[in-house]
């Protein structure tokens, strides 16, 4: 019996774990989304999450934007997305 609680409980815990590396993609692309500079909000409208696993910022001018080219977003969007989901992956780990 004692073996099949600490099953349990690792279990459970691993069901957690799961479920917050899920779900740890959208919130990057949000996050992704959220700091992307905002003019006309082609940029954003035009950023998509495929298959879960990728963001793509398919405009013509995403890699001045994500090289600091706006006041806005001085670092871009991908080394704060990066920082997010290295803090985001701690936060899951410790818990």
């Amino acid at each position: 019996m004692g073996i099949k609680k600490v099953n349990d409980g690792v279990t459970a815990s691993l069901r957690r774990v799961q479920s917050d590396l899920d779900r740890l993609p959208a919130q990057a692309y949000n996050y992704f989304v959220k700091i992307t500079p905002k003019d006309t909000g082609n940029a954003r409208r035009s950023t998509r999450l495929t298959n879960n696993k990728v963001i793509e910022a398919n405009y013509p001018y995403a890699q001045p934007l994500d090289r600091g080219w706006s006041r806005q977003a001085p670092q871009g969007m991908t080394k704060p997305t990066e920082q997010f989901i290295k803090t985001q992956l701690s936060r899951i780990i410790r818990k």
